[in-house]
């Protein structure tokens, strides 16, 4: 009797167009990985061990939630998240918002330079300043590629990066030993005291980072078109579920994999809680070669970080102002802010984790319209959040509002 045949190929083409649609959640998960994220997860891993992974955990599922909802809104409306508060602000309030914009996205770009210029000075013993200007320089060329190739090209390399990344910060994790049973107590929510609140609202904002949730909504708009085919658009929120899925379960383990290296194998060690010591650190216990490595992903996170984080000033500038400044001019202007921090002399690791609380600090303005835009039938009509998913954005918005008010409260206090 002859074999009935396989009928595979609907289904392969369904995965072959879902593999099609991945790249934007990709890029925005570059901010999720960048040199800010190094400094806060090696500081909270060095001095409080496993204590803080409940704060990893819990800000990489809220940023599931908020990157994918910024695509969608991007995708359906056809329209940035910044482009539409600029159409619906008043020209002061306009003025306003956007300056609390900038001010993350150069806290972003801060911490983003001073992260490559320490992988520079860790691998080659270059100067810090020296190192900024290079990675200011090799960030303008990665920006060359999206402004002549287009977004794709830019898209692979910036993809090519991330994988140096994962290479870069995952593998010390197999010379190290985890303690299995700490590391499950970690996920259990606590603080000791406010340096550990400072640190945990640092985390929260390198994880869910605020220039992020503005650009996706512009890269899935750019990437994929506008369609008013409903069936179309079911199509591609599909795709997109599946590429930040993936993207952030990717950036969500680099980052757990780093607090889990600094509290396997760093804790308790002199100097640990800056990255050329945590770097010292590594290559005396596990070796020079996985210190190299460490130095290489550090280095492909600072140059992709703030090659994405240029990008999403433009489109929060362009979107805010209705001002377009070409890219690499932009660059340019906001490397200066960096250089002069690393001209200083200031410490460029408590620099790192400082910028990412202004980052946290954050959230909130880029957080509450994109949830109430993304909840509304008027725009978003049938594709407006379910019921569970709105209730899932408010409770994380207010989640991040009030350990922000925690940390202002601790700090006051001098607790």
């Amino acid at each position: 009797m002859p074999k009935s045949p396989v009928v595979a190929a609907p289904t392969q083409g369904k995965a072959r167009a879902t593999l099609l649609m991945l790249g934007p959640a990709f890029v925005a998960a570059i901010a999720y990985v960048d040199p800010g994220n190094v400094a806060a997860n090696l500081t909270a891993g060095a001095r409080y061990g496993y204590m803080l992974l409940w704060v990893l955990v819990l800000a990489n599922a809220i940023a599931v939630l908020v990157q994918y909802q910024s695509a969608k809104l991007g995708l359906v409306t056809g329209q940035s998240l910044p482009e539409i508060l600029g159409q619906r602000l008043k020209t002061g309030p306009r003025r306003a918002y956007w300056l609390q914009a900038e001010l993350v996205a150069t806290a972003t770009d801060i911490a983003e330079v001073l992260g490559g210029a320490i992988a520079l000075h860790l691998l080659f013993a270059v100067p810090l300043l020296v190192g900024g200007v290079i990675v200011g320089l090799a960030s303008m060329v990665l920006l060359s590629v999206q402004s002549r190739r287009g977004q794709r090209s830019f898209e692979v390399v910036i993809v090519a990066l991330f994988a140096v990344i994962v290479v870069g910060f995952v593998s010390g994790l197999f010379f190290s030993v985890i303690d299995t049973v700490e590391a499950v107590s970690g996920i259990v929510p606590r603080f000791q005291g406010a340096d550990s609140v400072l640190l945990a609202t640092s985390m929260l904002g390198e994880t869910v980072m605020p220039h992020v949730i503005y650009l996706h909504s512009a890269l899935a708009r750019d990437r994929h078109g506008v369609s008013s085919d409903p069936v179309r658009v079911r199509e591609l929120l599909r795709g997109t579920r599946w590429d930040v899925g993936l993207a952030l379960l990717i950036a969500g383990a680099v980052n757990i994999s780093m607090l889990l290296l600094a509290a396997s194998s760093l804790r308790g060690t002199a100097g640990t809680d800056t990255i050329e010591g945590a770097h010292a650190a590594v290559v005396t216990t596990l070796g020079p070669a996985v210190g190299v490595i460490f130095a290489v992903g550090l280095l492909a996170s600072g140059l992709a970080s703030t090659s994405v984080g240029t990008y999403a000033g433009s489109a929060i500038m362009s979107g805010l102002l209705h001002v377009h400044i070409p890219l690499l001019l932009r660059r340019a202007i906001t490397l200066i802010p960096a250089l002069i921090i690393l001209a200083i002399g200031f410490d460029p690791t408590r620099a790192l984790v400082l910028s990412q609380v202004v980052l946290s600090f954050g959230i909130p303005f880029a957080l509450i319209p994109l949830v109430w835009l993304a909840s509304s039938k008027k725009e978003m009509g049938e594709f407006a959040n379910p019921g569970w998913l709105r209730v899932a954005g408010w409770v994380s918005t207010g989640a991040i509002v009030v350990i922000n008010v925690l940390l202002i409260v601790l700090v006051v206090r001098g607790t």
